[in-house]
């Protein structure tokens, strides 16, 4: 064992001389009592390159947007996802979010067409109904976790929408499996078992273990049920049978496992990242009166009482813009880590060089709340993006999506979804934060709110 954490540490070279000085000590502490703060505190105390040691690990934390800009797009062939990720393939599998080198591209150019324009839209419908079934449970004045809510409808979308399968007798189970799984990340993470495969058997892993397991049982039953819907010539539309269908120049398509990997992926990031960014646009909402109100003349200009749907998507600037403002607060993808495959010179605002394994860092979290590119960065102003905000940033000041080869392949299905859900729901209810009730952000693989989003419903009246 001693010899397997020497041989992890040693393929990272001593810090360069000429680097600027970081903080001292071991970093894993500081993160793992409150990772934003010490994202925080060192780009305030160091600056836009900061030498950091994560046990036994040395790391360059990036705070400049034409940095991160060089990672991830400029020489994003000299770089692949950080251990932590790839660390998580009992979960994720070799899919789209873990996989590397050509057989990334491959998966990749078999997964593009599902995610076209023209077949995203035909989701909207889907996604409306989805919510109005919602809706029918809720009532005025009561009081709900809106972030297990949120949760609960992105999970029945993504179940119809990307794999025509219904899960909603299943929908309390998979969501326990993934809390348990972001638990389990976030104590590797932040720890020496950081080293060590998902798998280790600790006696704390095994909730872990067997939440990985029951979610294998659920995506390969619907893989099964496909592929003998298939054989009895009913053929579906989603996203499950173009995979299925999907071949490449030699004629091959995806193995049961690939599949899985692939499904597994899209099924967990596919509707958790939109439920967390609904959690925390009702949570800035229920702060914010005035942009409430701004919201809701909206709706009840465009929509006057009926149901959104995708041709109201260009006339719902505001619903867009508290939506971009929610991800620029509170990122669902918080934090983003690549390692260097060879020596590796960033250039402008300063030259450096990362030697090969250097692992490298940069915070959602950190730059979209730069006063340099953000006025009054900590306050909730979506009017901030109506201006054209977007075009005039430089590119990696925001990001939400990631970028360059590896940007979300759902960025665009993720946008429609969480407009026409906002949309609808504001159209009937006005969210309001318990009274009392603390929202206090939790970084695991994504950045949700530690003990949900309590609220009280009260119900809109229709526009005359």
């Amino acid at each position: 064992m001693l010899s397997f954490f020497r041989g992890e540490a040693s393929i990272f070279s001593p810090a360069n001389p000429t680097y600027p000085s970081g903080p001292q000590g071991d970093g894993l502490r500081e993160m793992a009592t409150n990772q934003l703060a010490f994202y925080e505190r060192i780009t305030r105390e160091y600056g836009d390159f900061v030498p950091v040691r994560l046990g036994l690990r040395r790391a360059i934390f990036l705070n400049h947007p034409s940095y991160i800009e060089e990672v991830l797009v400029t020489q994003s062939a000299k770089f692949i996802k950080s251990l932590a990720l790839r660390r998580s393939r009992r979960l994720l599998g070799n899919g789209l979010l873990t996989s590397e080198g050509d057989f990334w591209r491959r998966q990749r150019r078999l997964a593009q067409p599902a995610f076209h324009r023209q077949r995203i839209a035909a989701y909207a419908d889907s996604m409306v109904t989805a919510t109005q079934r919602l809706l029918a449970t809720w009532r005025d004045d009561q009081t709900l976790d809106s972030h297990a809510e949120m949760m609960r409808l992105t999970l029945d979308i993504v179940s119809q929408t990307l794999f025509g399968a219904d899960t909603g007798s299943m929908a309390d189970e998979i969501g326990e499996a993934v809390t348990i799984g972001q638990e389990a990340f976030t104590r590797r993470i932040t720890s020496w078992r950081f080293f060590l495969p998902d798998t280790f058997p600790f006696p704390d892993n095994q909730p872990f273990i067997r939440a990985a397991n029951r979610l294998d049982q659920v995506i390969y039953r619907i893989i099964a049920e496909r592929r003998a819907q298939r054989a009895a010539g009913d053929d579906r539309h989603d996203l499950l049978s173009m995979l299925l269908a999907a071949q490449d120049e030699d004629g091959g398509g995806m193995t049961d496992q690939q599949l899985r990997d692939e499904c597994m992926t899209l099924f967990l990031a596919g509707h958790e990242t939109t439920a967390l960014t609904l959690s925390w646009a009702w949570y800035l909402l229920a702060q914010s009166p005035g942009a409430e109100t701004t919201l809701h003349a909206e709706l009840d200009s465009v929509l006057a009482g009926r149901l959104p749907t995708m041709e109201d998507l260009p006339k719902l600037r505001f619903a867009e813009a508290v939506v971009t403002e929610s991800m620029r607060l509170y990122p669902p993808a918080f934090v983003m880590g690549r390692e260097a495959t060879e020596d590796v010179q960033l250039g402008s605002p300063g030259s450096y060089r990362l030697a090969k394994g250097m692992l490298v860092l940069f915070s959602q979290w950190v730059m979209h709340r730069d006063p340099r590119y953000f006025d009054a960065p900590a306050e909730f102003r979506p009017e901030r993006w109506l201006g054209g905000l977007q075009k005039q940033l430089p590119k990696y000041a925001f990001f939400p999506f990631g970028g360059g080869p590896r940007l979300c392949i759902g960025n665009q299905f993720a946008m429609m979804e969480a407009v026409l859900l906002l949309a609808t729901i504001a159209q009937r209810y006005r969210l309001r934060l318990e009274s009392g009730f603390e929202v206090t952000p939790w970084t695991g693989i994504t950045l949700r709110p530690k003990n949900g989003v309590r609220v009280t419903l009260d119900a809109r009246e229709a526009p005359i």
